[in-house]
């Protein structure tokens, strides 16, 4: 059987590839830094990814669909797809903020949540990368308590009148779109943390 023909094999395949390079390219031991760096990355691409997608791409295209009198309306998007992208979206949020953790305390650095101001000077490296945390921080909280509730009031998981409805899909889309800006500078403190901001 082919495991590019399912999601689960592709998925399979590329962590399976990914493990037999590292053990073809590793020195002689375990870098527990680097495994927790490396599914921070890959969780916070597909979190991001899907955020941006729910931005850029599913918010305008069902606002299109509403008001395209003659079309086919949005109807399986919001049946097939957002449902499918807001479980992989919510979990994606928790695995990237929980990998970030499980990276700043076993690499010492716990204290950026401090934003570097816990010993005698500045330490530039724990405010930057602070600042990064604090934002996917409000990002993750804004996914479980504001996103994921009222969607799935607007999916209908949910009982909700119609008015609840029109209320609980513009505070989605205000939190989804909040978090679209925060995500900007919270990639630029996240990227420039070892190496320095770029302005």
């Amino acid at each position: 059987m082919n495991p590019l023909q399912t999601v689960r094999g592709a998925i399979v395949t590329g962590f399976v590839l990914a493990v037999v390079l590292s053990v073809a390219i590793m020195p002689t031991t375990f870098n527990e830094l680097g495994l927790a760096r490396w599914l921070h990355i890959v969780a916070g691409i597909t979190w991001i990814g899907l955020l941006y997608y729910f931005n850029l791409v599913q918010i305008p295209a069902l606002a299109e669909a509403a008001n395209d009198k003659g079309g086919p309306g949005g109807a399986g998007i919001g049946k097939y797809v957002a449902p499918r992208a807001l479980l992989w979206f919510r979990w994606a949020a928790v695995a990237t903020w929980f990998t970030g953790v499980w990276y700043l305390g076993r690499s010492g650095n716990i204290g950026a949540f401090g934003l570097g101001l816990g010993g005698e000077a500045l330490n530039y490296y724990h405010l930057v990368i602070g600042v990064g945390a604090w934002l996917g921080t409000i990002m993750l909280f804004n996914v479980w308590v504001l996103i994921w509730p009222n969607q799935k009031k607007v999916l209908g998981l949910v009982p909700a009148s119609d008015e609840e409805k029109a209320s609980a899909r513009r505070v989605a889309m205000l939190a989804s779109r909040t978090n679209f800006v925060l995500s900007v500078p919270m990639l630029l403190t996240m990227g420039s943390a070892t190496h320095g901001l770029p302005f």
